[in-house]
């Protein structure tokens, strides 16, 4: 079955989730996950393939931008109201206008629009923390009927199941215990320091060691996505011990590709030994 998306995210491990979820049910040996948690969720793409697998009970979704989360609360609570909103954005086409609105007033509708609108749905913000990326002129976003059709499914998906929260990872997590599973997909290390920033908020390293030192203690299995290979070049990072990292399937890099290169990249997925 088609696993149902509405976000579109440059980075999305929707590709890539299958290959995870994968790597999860041997670790588990197809037990059941009590609670699957994304405290970085962006596009839940792991969520959502989880949720179509029935491989959870339920659903913790949740991330530190505020606005995102509003975004997911109204594809769960009013799909139709969103998808409605949604197409008179989309039938107006004045994307500057949205983003200009979107900084005082940050609705739902504003977000997915400046989300599928976008130059190759690369979310990019300013060291101010607004959303300052460009329209792509060589398309006009979703089609309104197809946002209204992927809101209705991935409410159904996700609804009476799900619990979302705003906020910093180990706050979001902190009810998280044995027979839960925690999926995490933080901004690299690469993109919160250095000249790179490009999200609302990074992640410190030692942040994401605390984290993940924090659910280990309480018997919660954690999955990292963080850093990979590229081009010959690996960019590993210091990480826990307790971890064991696996090599995924190569995929283009998304970055190269804005860039006007092709590359392919493996991508690690950390697991707990």
């Amino acid at each position: 079955m088609a696993v149902p998306h509405v976000i579109p995210y440059q980075g999305s491990k929707r590709l890539l989730a299958p290959a995870i979820l994968a790597v999860l049910h041997e670790r588990l040996a197809g037990q059941p996950v009590h609670k699957l948690y994304e405290p970085f969720a962006g596009s839940a793409a792991l969520s959502l393939a989880a949720a179509s697998a029935d491989l959870a009970q339920s659903h913790v979704v949740a991330d530190s931008y505020a606005p995102l989360v509003g975004l997911w609360q109204e594809i769960v609570d009013a799909p139709e109201r969103l998808a409605d909103a949604y197409r008179l954005l989309w039938n107006a086409g004045e994307y500057e206008a949205v983003r200009h609105a979107f900084h005082t007033e940050p609705t739902p509708e504003r977000l997915l629009y400046l989300l599928t609108r976008c130059v190759k749905a690369a979310v990019r913000f300013n060291r101010q923390g607004a959303f300052n990326q460009a329209a792509d002129r060589r398309r006009r976003g979703t089609h309104p009927d197809r946002v209204a059709q992927q809101t209705a499914a991935v409410a159904a998906l996700l609804r009476g199941r799900t619990t979302l929260r705003t906020g910093e990872a180990l706050i979001t997590t902190a009810d998280a215990q044995a027979g839960d599973v925690a999926y995490l997909d933080p901004p690299w290390h690469g993109t919160t320091t250095g000249r790179d920033v490009r999200y609302h908020s990074g992640y410190a390293q030692d942040d994401l060691v605390a984290l993940i030192e924090a659910l280990h203690a309480r018997g919660v299995l954690v999955l990292l996505s963080y850093d990979g290979k590229r081009a010959g070049r690996d960019f590993a990072q210091t990480l826990p011990t307790s971890l064991v990292r696996l090599d995924l399937p190569a995929m283009r890099s998304a970055q190269a590709t804005l860039l006007g290169r092709a590359e392919w990249t493996t991508e690690s997925l950390y697991v707990t030994r």
